[in-house]
C-alpha cells in the first residue's frame, strides 16, 4: 500500500464526513458519487422528490471545492439556454460569446427527463469529451466536469425518457430511497426547526480538498493493479448480459471499461492498490441497470433489471 493510495482513502472518508453533516443516512450514495468523480464519470440519480438529491450535490461540490451549477430542466428549455450563444455587441460591432450554465465543474441537471430530447442532447458532447461546440467553434471545459442528473421515477406524464445513447454516458444510475425511521427522525429534528432554506455552509460543510488534490488522487488511482483474472471476470459479466434471455439488449464495451475504471477508484477508496472481485460485484448494478433492457418475457414474469443483474453476478465464476 502506497502513501498515495492511503491519501485517496483518507480523502474519500473526509468527503463523506463533510456531506454527512447535512445529508443524513446517504453515506453509500456519497461514496458512489466520489467514485464517479475520481473515475471521470457522471451520475444519474433516480428517486422521489424530497430525498435530498439536490442537497447532496450542493454539499458534495462544496466539500471537494468544485464550482457548482444547477439547471432546472423544463419542457421549454432550449439547447442555447444550456450551452450559451454568440450575442452581437453593438459597442464593438462584433459577436461575443455568452457562456451558458454548463460551463461549471459540477453540474446538477435537475429533472433531466422533463425536457425534450433535443435539449437533453446538448449535454452529450460535454459529457463525453468535456467540451462544447457553439457555432462551429469548440470550447474546452474543466477536466473535472461532472454531471449529476436527477429524475423522478413516479411521474409518467410530461416526461421524455433519456435515449439509450445518453444513458450510456452515465457511469452510474443510482436509486435514491427513503431513509430509515431513525435517520428520518434525525432529519426532522435537525432540519424541521429551520424556517428558511439554509445554505450547506450553515451546516458547517467546508472545503476539504481542491482541484490539485483531486488530480493527484486520480493519478494515484491509475497505479491500482487490475489483474488479468479480474479483467476476464469483468468481460464475462458484460458478455453475459448480452447472452441472457431475460435481456433484450445487453451492456456495451464502454460499460466494461467504465466498470473496470470505477472498480479501481473503489479499491483506492478502500485503501488498496489492487482490485478484487468484490469491488466489481458491488458496482455492477450501478453500472449496468441503465445500460440493459429487460425482455418482454421477463417483464411479463414480473422480473426487474436488478434481479437479472444479481442472477448474472451470482452465476459467473468468481476468480480466486
Amino acid at each position: 500500500m502506497t502513501a498515495d493510495i492511503e491519501s485517496v482513502r483518507a480523502l474519500g472518508a473526509a468527503i463523506e464526513g463533510e456531506v454527512a453533516k447535512v445529508v443524513f443516512g446517504q453515506g453509500p450514495l456519497t461514496r458512489m458519487v466520489t467514485i464517479a468523480l475520481l473515475a471521470g464519470g457522471h451520475v444519474l440519480l433516480e428517486g422521489p422528490p424530497g430525498t435530498a438529491k439536490t442537497l447532496l450535490a450542493q454539499a458534495f461540490a462544496r466539500a471537494v471545492g468544485l464550482d457548482f451549477g444547477r439547471i432546472q430542466f423544463t419542457p421549454d428549455l432550449m439547447p442555447g439556454d444550456i450551452l450559451g450563444s454568440n450575442l452581437f455587441n453593438f459597442q464593438t460591432s462584433s459577436f461575443t460569446l455568452t457562456k451558458g450554465p454548463i460551463f461549471t465543474e459540477l453540474l446538477l441537471a435537475d429533472e433531466i427527463n422533463r425536457t425534450p430530447p433535443k435539449t437533453q442532447a446538448a449535454l452529450l458532447e460535454a459529457m463525453q469529451e468535456r467540451r462544447v461546440t457553439i457555432n462551429g467553434e469548440p470550447h474546452a471545459m474543466s477536466p473535472r466536469f461532472t454531471v449529476l442528473a436527477t429524475q423522478n421515477p413516479i411521474e409518467q406524464q410530461g416526461v421524455y425518457p433519456l435515449p439509450e445513447a445518453q444513458l450510456d454516458r452515465f457511469l452510474f444510475k443510482l436509486v435514491v430511497d427513503y431513509p430509515d425511521a431513525a435517520e428520518e427522525r434525525r432529519i426532522v429534528a435537525d432540519h424541521g426547526g429551520r424556517f428558511k432554506s439554509p445554505a450547506v455552509a450553515d451546516f458547517g460543510v467546508t472545503k476539504i480538498t481542491d482541484a490539485a488534490a483531486i488530480g493527484a488522487a486520480i493519478d494515484a488511482i491509475a497505479t491500482v493493479r487490475l489483474a488479468e483474472e479480474v479483467v476476464d471476470y469483468i468481460v464475462r459479466l458484460i458478455r453475459a448480459t448480452r447472452a441472457s434471455a431475460d435481456l433484450e439488449c445487453g451492456a456495451s464495451p464502454r460499460a466494461a471499461t467504465m466498470l473496470a475504471r470505477a472498480s479501481s477508484a473503489a479499491a483506492a477508496l478502500e485503501g488498496r492498490d489492487y482490485v478484487i472481485p468484490d469491488d466489481v460485484q458491488r458496482l455492477a448494478a450501478g453500472v449496468l441497470r441503465h445500460r440493459v433492457i429487460l425482455s418482454a418475457a421477463a417483464e411479463i414474469e414480473g422480473r426487474n433489471v436488478e434481479q437479472v443483474i444479481a442472477d448474472i453476478v451470482e452465476r459467473e465464476d468468481v476468480p480466486r
